[in-house]
């Protein structure tokens, strides 16, 4: 929704009235989405680099999103008829308490709703969203794996013989201690036995000296946590927070810059059409947004009927006839 103050300024204008006719747009573009069957519709409405300006300047974006918000549910007749559910994405934490509550609130009112929905980016830069999904991700896989009790395991063999050997060099021991007549005897017996009878009280050095490998070796260490190499794309998509929904389809950039401004980068791949309008965000309507919407549909009806008539085409050979 870009545009707006420059809009009110080549108007002559309050930047407030400005704000207000973008957000009349954006209600006539969610009702043409929706009745197009497009269910799920973002819009960028505060970037994090904004916190950069002055603090009064901010302050007010701030008060303007949340008279958007109160704006938006005063619109409850659009959200209750197309089933539209409102998810804010981006750092919560960033945002005033007050303003916090009634996005919770707003949240919470559309949360029974049907399958459409609106995703309102406040405050979001895709390169924050990206760190904060492999941030997540890195904190998951640090986590150990839920240990599996296996019986009949190598290393659970190994212990239980340990442990009983230990258990009968424990018991003989007592037995000596209680009787007298034969402690000399059994002192003799020990001396020469030494290095096979284990201390309970020592660490088995006798073992370790054989070859066997320390319990806390680094591979069985790396063993109890999920291995990294098995990150993919897809693991770091379901910590976006885009995650679960559909692929980005079609991107529309107003006011005449040809550039993404740090929006929806990580969901934009090959098959995402890019459209740059040089109208304002408040001058983005029907006429505007319906050439855009036409064109997306008969690429894709063209695209599904490529690939309906891709299998029959398979391993035909032409023939050209002589001339």
């Amino acid at each position: 929704m870009d545009g707006n103050r420059r809009f009110a300024k080549s108007h002559r204008m309050e930047t407030v009235e400005g704000h207000n006719l973008g957000f009349e747009a954006l209600a006539k573009v969610l009702e043409v989405c929706y009745k197009s069957g497009v269910n799920v519709v973002t819009v960028y409405a505060f970037s994090i680099e904004n916190f950069k300006r002055s603090k009064y300047e901010v302050d007010g974006l701030m008060d303007m999103a949340k008279v958007k918000l109160a704006q938006l549910l005063q619109h409850g007749d659009l959200l209750d008829r197309y089933g539209v559910r409102i998810r804010v994405l981006g750092q919560r934490e960033l945002i005033k308490p007050d303003l916090l509550a009634d996005i919770e609130r707003a949240t919470e009112l559309t949360s029974r709703n049907g399958e459409a929905i609106l995703n309102v980016c406040f405050p979001y830069t895709s390169h924050d969203e990206i760190t904060t999904a492999v941030r997540n991700t890195v904190i998951d896989y640090s986590k150990p794996l839920p240990v599996l009790q296996r019986p009949f395991s190598e290393s659970h063999i190994k212990h239980t013989i340990r442990s009983r050997h230990l258990s009968v060099a424990a018991e003989r021991i007592r037995e000596r201690s209680k009787s007298p007549s034969s402690r000399g005897e059994s002192d003799r017996e020990d001396s020469s036995s030494s290095s096979t009878v284990l201390n309970p009280d020592s660490p088995p050095t006798e073992l370790t000296s054989l070859g066997k490998e320390p319990d806390d070796s680094e591979a069985e260490i790396l063993s109890k946590f999920p291995d990294p190499e098995t990150i993919t794309s897809e693991i770091l998509n379901d910590h976006m927070y885009t995650a679960s929904l559909p692929p980005l389809d079609l991107l529309v950039r107003t006011s005449g810059v040809e550039r993404l401004s740090d929006f929806m980068l990580w969901q934009c791949h090959e098959n995402t059409d890019i459209v740059f309008l040089k109208c304002l965000w408040p001058e983005f309507d029907l006429w505007q947004f319906l050439p855009v919407l036409v064109e997306w549909q008969w690429k894709r009806k063209k695209e599904a009927e490529r690939k309906r008539l891709a299998p029959s085409t398979a391993g035909r050979t032409v023939k050209a006839k002589p001339a």
